[in-house]
């Protein structure tokens, strides 16, 4: 499943228009990277306040199978964090594009979004 309405990275992250602060898109991994990844036991998030690099590694995914780093997708700052996966990380498996997504960011650079995936785009990447 690849909810035609987000955009989309190489690193398996994707992105919602807009998030729940101002200005700030939402940030998750795909169903696609849930399901390579297993069971996710641990997330590590970047802090609020924090001022990504696109392309950088900003968190990791802890799963039963291994440590996978997140990608901050667009350059800015980190608005809002899902705390709920500190308690319950396995959100990210059971919810991926819902309850389980990873931070906020206001981008620094709005059309950093144009260079993203759409959902057929991404789809041909991953091979469906």
């Amino acid at each position: 499943m690849t909810p035609d309405d987000l955009k989309y990275t190489v690193e398996h992250e994707w992105l919602r228009t807009p998030g729940e602060q101002p200005g700030s898109v939402r940030v998750g991994i795909t169903d696609y990277a849930q399901d390579a990844l297993g069971d996710i036991v641990y997330v590590s998030l970047p802090e609020v306040g924090t001022t990504l690099t696109a392309g950088s590694a900003c968190g990791e995914l802890e799963s039963t199978k291994s440590v996978s780093d997140v990608y901050a997708p667009v350059g800015g700052e980190v608005v809002a964090r899902n705390e709920a996966l500190d308690a319950t990380p396995e959100l990210v498996n059971s919810d991926p594009y819902g309850d389980g997504w990873l931070f906020e960011i206001v981008a620094a650079d709005a059309s950093e979004l144009d260079q993203l995936l759409d959902a057929a785009g991404y789809q041909a990447q991953i091979g469906s």
